[in-house]
């Protein structure tokens, strides 16, 4: 202004001096950048308004030359100072919006209700600079120590009685909230559709505000939804499953009861003929009834191990009484069962020399091949035999079960490890095999079941030739030092 005085004249020399109240207002605050305009406003009349060097104006047009600069400057200092607190304002809801965002995502991914509190805590740290504390509560809200899920941070008695209150009563408590307004904290609950599911305590930071509390309390009803959330998908998870294990009781009750009562009825036939025509009947006879009382029993006995496996199975967290285990034994038990039932059956075996050991439940696994060997039996045609193979395959072992039966239809085949699925009475006519084939449609469930639950896998693969083959690939696992081998030879022919 010095360099331009007596270039230009006192108006527009006046105009700089308004624009550098301007400037100065953008980065002062606002009553430093009034105070400064002021001062600025008198040292320009004692500067350059004539008479200069001194503060008196000669002319009135000076004087209001003068109030217009110093109200114009006042005016645009407010209008930035306004403008700069919009600015704070929308930055602040900004960043108070993408953190509730964020919440809500990591929320989302959360679990565990410990988890999300955390997240929480995490969060009103970093706006209140001081730790909060959080009290989870179970959907029955009481006041009782045994509800509280958990209790995250460091409580005094008396925080403590706030909490439990403040969660009972769902509403928020402390400074600005209209309810217990002597309180140094903030408690807040957090809430959900339902109710309460916990609580904060917000110990508040000096010059704390209303806003930030409001803040805070949306992160805590943010989290009680997600508490609600969770612990409605935890109680449908249950309920499912629950309605699952009825479902499953029901099916095998109604099997058992439909499926026994032919065996039941043939065996009671056969030993009521037994006991009261003996002495008509001749030893052929005698025998041949002995026979298929011994022939339904052992059907029946079947049937019952297979639908209490199945139902065991079903049941969540079941234990296994796994140890290491032969296949060579495994299959050569298979051998010895069938023949047993049947000498006439005719079932071969090739094991691959030298497989590792499983690490399985013995009982389950025999089971699992003596269904699929007697399986095979029921739907081969004539005299052909049935083939048990094991072989090594990658990092795993593969058992198949074949023969050279009609097949499974491929409308079939999707859905033949379905609980409670029989062959089609189409299929046994291909095969011109007209024989009864009993079941209760559980014995291929099972072995998917028993396959599963070792890690391993079941399907169904056509042969080329005619006929089905139904493998098992069981993982294998890294066998201990010490652990000893049998049955290297290979299994019984």
């Amino acid at each position: 202004m010095f360099g331009l005085d007596g270039r230009i004249d006192l108006a527009n020399l006046a105009l700089i001096l308004v624009l550098s109240a301007a400037i100065a207002a953008i980065w002062s605050m606002p009553l430093a950048s009034l105070a400064a305009s002021a001062i600025a406003v008198i040292a320009f009349n004692f500067a350059f308004v004539p008479p200069r060097g001194a503060f008196a104006v000669d002319l009135h047009q000076h004087a209001l030359l003068l109030v217009t600069m110093l109200t114009v400057s006042w005016i645009v200092t407010l209008l930035v100072a306004r403008l700069r607190w919009h600015t704070a304002q929308a930055t602040a809801q900004a960043l108070r919006s993408d953190q509730l965002r964020e919440f809500a995502e990591a929320l989302r991914m959360a679990d565990e209700p410990v988890a999300q509190a955390s997240i929480l805590r995490d969060a009103v740290r970093r706006l209140s600079g001081a730790e909060p504390t959080l009290l989870l509560s179970s959907p029955s809200v009481n006041t009782d120590e045994a509800s509280a899920i958990h209790l995250l941070g460091s409580v005094a008695p008396d925080e403590s009685s706030g909490l439990r209150l403040c969660l009972k009563e769902g509403r928020p408590m402390g400074p600005g909230t209209g309810r217990h307004e002597e309180q140094l904290s903030w408690y807040l609950p957090m809430r959900g559709a339902s109710g309460a599911f916990g609580a904060a305590l917000v110990r508040r930071a000096t010059g704390a505000s209303g806003e930030l509390r409001n803040h805070v309390q949306v992160l805590c009803d943010q989290l009680g939804a997600a508490l609600e959330r969770s612990d409605a998908l935890r109680s449908a998870a249950a309920a499912r499953e629950q309605a699952q294990g009825h479902a499953l009781r029901n099916t095998l009750l109604t099997a058992i009861s439909h499926d026994h009562r032919t065996p039941l009825a043939t065996i009671l036939g056969a030993a009521s003929a037994l006991h009261d025509q003996d002495e008509r009947l001749s030893l052929a006879q005698r025998r041949r009834l002995a026979a298929t009382i011994v022939d339904e029993a052992t059907q029946l006995s079947r049937l019952t191990d297979n639908t209490l496996q199945l139902a065991r199975l079903g049941q969540v967290g079941v234990a296994l009484q796994r140890d290491w285990e032969s296949v060579e034994e495994m299959v050569g038990t298979v051998l010895r069962r069938v023949r047993q039932r049947g000498p006439q059956h005719r079932v071969k075996a090739r094991v691959e020399a030298g497989l590792p050991l499983l690490r399985c439940d013995a009982v389950l696994m025999v089971q699992l091949l003596d269904n699929l060997v007697d399986n095979a039996l029921k739907h081969g045609i004539g005299d052909t035999p049935v083939e048990v193979m094991a072989r090594r395959a990658g990092h795993s072992v593969l058992i198949a079960v074949q023969d050279r039966g009609p097949g499974v239809p491929a409308a079939q085949r999707r859905r033949i490890f379905d609980t409670f699925q029989r062959g089609d009475t189409d299929a046994v006519a291909e095969g011109g095999d007209d024989r009864p084939r009993p079941g209760a449609g559980v014995g291929l469930a099972l072995c998917k079941a028993i396959a599963r639950v070792h890690g391993g896998e079941l399907c169904l693969r056509a042969r080329s030739n005619g006929g089905s083959s139904f493998e098992v690939t069981l993982p294998v696992e890294e066998c201990p030092e010490g652990t000893s081998r049998e049955g290297d030879e290979g299994a019984p022919p």
